[in-house]
């Protein structure tokens, strides 16, 4: 038989519920400024993809399922035949290609770099630390701009190129796919630094020395005993670079100079120039899923990994 409460108990049962909805009470305003700034837009984006696009922009609001279809299928306006929309599934590919592209570059550099700054001295670390962050003082379009005067046919690297006899005539460089990914790459590398500085700074170097004391040769060090240790920050860093680049925008305009396409181009298109802003909705909420795929896939393999490597 359960014994009866004592005066003391309710108390502090009162007082603990009265300290949860004091809680809830203060953290209101930020849950409706939040739910206002960024669950009010998507959700006015989702029911935009269901919609019916207006003749001058905008849109007709009743229910059609047509943007949706538009994504990935595409009807012949003479025979009302259906196929795949090859334009859109060529940009999504080429999104995909070049944001992963541009994250394994960030971190084939971002990772060297980090490790030297992380193993300098401490006097001289916020030095390093502060020049990696001065592109993040420029404006993300001079940014731009800057990589395009390197890499146009008159640009740094083809002078210099020409000049030393290496080549005849100037390399076209510029508006190719290799132009956006080296742009993505110049944008998005501190933000692959930075994290990986924050793990390798808190590496025990102990176990290193420990793995050449066995007789590990330099690469086993980094494979069985650097990268494990530092997989947190590679996975931040990763995620920091790849949602961006995939629906990058500036950089493809600029530097593809509007021939590569990638999605964050494409839905501005359909809101502005195609004037089918539920098509672009929809293209919104497909980006957004592709990148949470992404995401998941590749946080399961590397959490796998660790969990194989600890049962190993």
């Amino acid at each position: 038989m359960a014994q009866p409460l004592g005066s003391g108990e309710k108390a502090g049962r009162a007082a603990a519920r009265q300290a949860v909805r004091n809680r809830w009470l203060l953290l209101m305003p930020s849950m409706t400024i939040i739910g206002l700034a960024a669950a009010g837009p998507l959700l006015i984006v989702l029911i935009y993809s269901f919609l019916q696009k207006g003749n001058y922009a905008g849109v007709i609001w009743e229910l059609s399922g047509d943007a949706w279809f538009n994504v990935f299928l595409e009807r012949d306006i003479f025979d009302d035949t259906l196929s795949f929309a090859d334009a859109h599934l060529s940009i999504f590919l080429r999104s995909l290609r070049l944001a992963v592209t541009a994250t394994v570059m960030a971190f084939l550099v971002g990772f060297p770099t980090a490790y030297f700054i992380a193993t300098r001295p401490q006097r001289t670390r916020n030095i390093w630390l502060f020049l990696i962050t001065i592109p993040f003082w420029t404006n993300l379009l001079i940014r731009t701009f800057a990589i395009m005067e390197i890499l146009r046919n008159e640009g740094v690297v083809n002078v210099v190129l020409t000049s030393t006899g290496i080549v005849d005539e100037p390399i076209q460089m510029l508006y190719t796919d290799f132009a956006i990914a080296a742009g993505l790459l110049y944008v998005y590398l501190p933000l692959m630094v930075l994290p990986l500085y924050a793990s390798i700074e808190k590496l025990d170097f102990r176990l290193v020395e420990a793995g050449y004391d066995l007789y590990a040769n330099r690469w086993k060090v980094m494979r069985h005993v650097i990268l494990p240790l530092v997989k947190p920050g590679m996975i931040a860093g990763s995620i920091l670079v790849f949602i961006p680049a995939m629906g990058a925008y500036v950089s493809p305009r600029v530097l593809g100079g509007g021939k590569n396409l990638m999605l964050g181009n494409l839905i501005e298109f359909q809101f502005g120039q195609g004037r089918n802003w539920p098509l672009g909705a929809s293209l919104s909420l497909t980006l957004m899923a592709l990148v949470m795929v992404a995401l998941l896939v590749y946080v399961r393999a590397t959490t796998g990994g660790n969990r194989s490597n600890g049962h190993g």
